[in-house]
């Protein structure tokens, strides 16, 4: 993490408290945790290893998430979680030939039954080449799982490896740039996103649900298609994010049912990122960030259905993640100009921290809905080009009155005032009242310095 990094979280004392919280809050003490870079072939338990060795390379503060769950559940996830990795790494890689990738795409979940099975095609520059290359340790591992567990994943694999299949093009010739993949309707956009993350949220539901840690009825039809919308969510915000990184890659996910609209006339979507058409690729986002806001009241109603404590908080982190980064990128002319931008690490940790109830997620939400509608509201007649004002005004209220509604039902308002609770409340508390916060900060600012140089906190996805 870089210095100018470190400094944006030292503005924030309440994110500082959070990193020295987390650093002082010592990590799961699992075997898995601790996979060494190059286990021994020997060792008995090579293939495990070796799989949580590639989830901690794929995505380390996922990786800690995964392995606080309860231990029946832990590794199902972080096998379900490397096969649709390897899935991922087959369709992003723009050097395979089209009609070999959707040959291995639609064939993926017979392939996790085939012991020894690896796919070394992809590019030399693929981050994720090397799981794909070892990937018999997770075809090994996914082997070894009950088969409910092996039921659900390959189904979800096929699912989703079809899906993918279904929007691998041919080249198209945009001016200077070639597109491999492109979405044209809206329609197209929640489909594709249905098929790459709709179906992780409904895998992860029947996972839960086949573990026992969650209640059947969360299996129902009404609470799978929540789930699907949970994924919605997580993958279009990650598209919003990942725009220009995307574009530069041949992959056009920004529906052109939406972006066309924003354009000059018959100009491609490379015309928003461009300076001189920054009105109007704001008024794109922003029509974008609606969409993906949409989702939000399904996503709290399926986080107030959870029971378990582990399974709760590994749905409720990345979804209040989502949720930081929509308010930090709307109306932001820095998704056009640079990538790689993420939520600081700092806020990243505190909403870690804050996700452990459902009383703290709503309060988190609510904050952040609020927040994007006070930018809506300062944004009023400074931008010709949107419309989206009342748009954005009337989903935030959305999910305000979501809040309000489940606040109300369970107690948590009285005469009209919400009660303390949860974490949130806490840490605002301490953060502004202790007499001894200030030497904290500073403690925390040389303690986070350390492990930051040492790897030791979570990167931001």
């Amino acid at each position: 993490m870089s210095a100018s990094a470190l400094l944006a979280s030292a503005t924030h004392p309440t994110e500082l408290y959070a990193l020295f919280k987390f650093l002082a809050t010592p990590s799961p003490k699992l075997e898995d945790a601790t996979a060494a870079a190059s286990p021994s072939v020997s060792d008995p338990s090579y293939s495990r290893r070796m799989c949580y060795h590639f989830l901690n390379l794929t995505s380390r503060s996922f990786a800690r998430v995964i392995q606080e769950l309860d231990a029946e559940l832990r590794h199902p996830i972080c096998i379900f979680y490397l096969v649709l990795r390897g899935l991922d790494t087959v369709e992003d890689d723009m050097t395979i030939p089209l009609e070999r990738k959707k040959e291995v795409l639609q064939s993926f979940h017979k392939s996790i039954y085939q012991r020894g099975w690896t796919f070394t095609e992809n590019g030399e520059s693929e981050k994720d080449r090397e799981l794909l290359v070892k990937f018999d340790v997770v075809v090994n591992e996914f082997l070894s799982l009950k088969e409910s567990y092996q039921t659900v994943i390959a189904d979800i694999t096929k699912r989703m490896g079809h899906g993918m299949s279904d929007f691998v093009s041919r080249p198209l010739q945009t001016d200077k740039s070639i597109h491999h993949i492109e979405i044209t309707t809206k329609a197209d956009y929640n489909l594709y996103t249905h098929y790459v993350a709709g179906l992780v949220g409904i895998g992860l539901t029947e996972l839960f649900v086949a573990s026992g840690l969650e209640r059947p009825s969360l299996g129902a039809p009404h609470n799978i298609e929540l789930a699907n919308e949970m994924g919605q969510f997580l993958q279009k915000v990650n598209i919003l994010k990942d725009f220009l990184e995307d574009l530069g890659e041949g992959r056009v996910f920004w529906p052109k049912e939406v972006w066309s609209k924003h354009v000059p006339k018959g100009a491609p979507v490379e015309a928003l990122a461009k300076e001189e058409n920054i009105a109007r690729a704001l008024a794109c986002l922003n029509e974008l960030v609606v969409d993906a806001l949409e989702h939000v009241p399904n996503c709290l109603e399926y986080m107030s259905c959870i029971q378990n404590q582990t399974v709760f908080q590994f749905c409720a982190i990345p979804q209040m993640m989502a949720i930081a980064t929509l308010d930090r990128f709307f109306n932001d002319p820095t998704l056009f100009r640079t990538t790689g931008t993420k939520i600081r690490r700092g806020l990243a940790v505190k909403l870690m921290l804050k996700s452990g109830d459902m009383d703290s997620v709503k309060r988190t939400y609510e904050k952040y809905a609020l927040s994007i509608n006070r930018k809506n509201a300062q944004r009023v007649g400074t931008n010709e080009q949107d419309d989206s004002f009342l748009k954005v005004s009337t989903t935030c209220a959305k999910i305000v009155r979501w809040i309000h509604t489940h606040d109300q039902q369970y107690g948590l308002l009285t005469n009209g005032r919400r009660k303390d609770s949860g974490y949130g409340s806490t840490l605002v508390d301490q953060s502004s009242s202790s007499g001894g916060y200030s030497m904290i900060v500073v403690l925390g600012v040389v303690v986070i310095g350390l492990a930051l140089s040492l790897g030791m906190l979570p990167a931001v996805q």
